[in-house]
């Protein structure tokens, strides 16, 4: 009997392959990182075969930790950083450039040019996006027009492209399968969210031709097999959701108004709107969950923060302020404020509600009584008041106050951040109790694609919470909180 579910995690910085059982729980699991690439200024690319190789690698590995085999695992799901696209030869299998990134911002410019503002609101209206370098129908487009043969090659139907899960699919299925999910389509700028297809004139917009772009299905469902050389045996792929997607399902987030907040390399908080699609007047997104029955779409509103993890990598590893996250905990739990000091980590420009592709990142308030403390602890709080921004935008979005944040991701278990959260959101924050939602999500839809779980209701009974946050700070702290960090944003752009 086959007992368990293998997710392959593809994230920002790094992979990992999750072992999950019946109950839910993790058997097993390996992770890796991946070389980030910078040829320059607000660029940010990876390595397509690096991705594919480690991630081959972390589930050997995971399987052989364990003591699993591939014929006992019932089937495999797959989540992925949204938006970073590959373009590769399918007859060679060989990427003709490195994947773009989703933080790559190379492509500003041309969303300015005067044919895509035109379209900006059939854009919007097509698929719940603004035009931003954010999305992949532009990064398509500069590997079209800046890489030698490129062009010519997609015309002819040899060059063919997709987000992350759409490489790794067709990589572990031998190039049998180029195949996306709905959650996935809806983040490229060019599918329409309401008709479920990819939509001819955002095609011609960005002049990508369609046959470079895969087949477009419900996130639990048969996406492949894989090749039996990989893991010894051939195990079906039936779960693909992108990374928010897939945490908001892995949160059991299935009801209308459901809200979770991931903190990972970003920030992304989502909010399940279910079947009605909701269009934000205040800089949100409206995209697709990850749906299990085809043609028949649901909703959610998110906001994106561009920096939040990233921002503690480059204390810790871009500049060695710190040793560790850990130490950087450490250091700001020691003291009880900033001393002032607020960090506006624009890395990437900023994000929901702001959408300024220019802003820079600064820190302000430096004074000679600002120690490394203060400087971890405004790096924690930046990562709370960005989110901040975010959660006061959607509820001005649907006319109601969120009475609860459920929370995940690698920074996400940083104590000191999430009181801080719970302190100016002004509610309680409960973190997973299992801090691989994203992981969780996939391996749940790869279950209900292939029986393994009967419905979500099932699903639900298995879920469990962490540790939960009440708000201490007072109200006039709150606000003072607010105010200082808006003059930071403002200084920024």
């Amino acid at each position: 009997m086959k007992e368990y579910i293998m997710c392959l995690d593809l994230g920002t910085t790094g992979v990992r392959c999750v072992i999950f059982d019946k109950a839910g729980q993790i058997v097993s699991m390996t992770k890796e990182k991946f070389t980030q690439i910078y040829p320059g200024p607000g660029m940010v690319e990876h390595d397509p075969e690096e991705i594919w190789q480690l991630q081959v690698q972390v589930c050997k590995t995971t399987l052989e930790r364990s003591g699993i085999s591939a014929g006992d695992i019932a089937a495999l799901g797959i989540t992925n950083q949204r938006e970073t696209v590959v373009v590769w030869d399918k007859d060679t299998g060989k990427p003709v450039y490195n994947a773009i990134v989703w933080q790559d911002r190379r492509t500003a410019e041309m969303l300015k040019e005067a044919d895509i503002q035109d379209a900006s609101d059939a854009i919007r209206k097509k698929t719940g996006l603004l035009p931003d370098a954010y999305f992949s129908a532009s990064k398509i487009e500069w590997i079209l027009k800046n890489v030698p043969g490129a062009r010519k090659g997609a015309e002819e139907g040899r060059l063919i492209a997709g987000t992350v899960d759409t490489w790794i699919i067709w990589k572990l299925t031998g190039g049998r399968c180029h195949l996306t999910d709905y959650t996935n389509a809806s983040r490229t700028m060019l599918f329409d969210i309401e008709g479920l297809e990819w939509d001819d004139e955002l095609l011609g917009i960005f002049d990508i031709p369609e046959k470079m772009l895969p087949e477009v299905k419900p996130s639990a469902g048969y996406f492949g097999t894989t090749e039996v050389s990989l893991f010894g045996a051939e195990i079906d792929i039936t779960g693909v959701a992108g990374d928010q997607q897939s945490s908001l399902f892995g949160h059991g987030c299935f009801g209308e108004a459901d809200i979770k907040n991931t903190y990972g390399t970003g920030c992304f908080l989502l909010m399940n709107t279910g079947k009605k699609r909701m269009d934000s007047k205040y800089g949100l997104l409206t995209t697709l969950t990850a749906g299990t029955v085809s043609g028949s779409p649901e909703y959610a509103l998110e906001g994106s923060v561009y920096s939040a993890g990233v921002l503690v990598d480059w204390l810790c590893e871009g500049i060695g302020l710190f040793g560790s996250p850990d130490e950087l905990e450490r250091f700001a739990a020691s003291v009880p404020d900033t001393n002032g000091v607020y960090i506006v980590p624009a890395f990437s420009g900023l994000g929901a509600p702001y959408w300024d592709s220019s802003a820079r990142g600064i820190i302000t308030g430096l004074t000679g009584g600002v120690k490394k403390n203060h400087i971890a602890r405004a790096a924690l709080e930046a990562i709370g008041l960005q989110s901040l921004d975010v959660l006061r935008t959607m509820e001005q979005d649907v006319g109601r106050c969120v009475s609860h944040l459920r929370t995940d991701g690698g920074v996400g278990v940083n104590d000191v951040l999430m009181q801080f959260q719970a302190d100016v959101s002004g509610v309680p924050v409960t973190r997973a109790e299992c801090q691989e939602s994203t992981a969780l999500g996939a391996a749940f839809l790869s279950g209900l694609g292939c029986g393994f779980w009967k419905d979500t209701k099932e699903i639900q009974e298995l879920l469990k919470d962490g540790d939960t946050f009440t708000p201490q700070m007072s109200g006039e702290g709150v606000k003072v909180k607010r105010e200082e960090w808006k003059k930071a944003v403002e200084k920024c752009s």
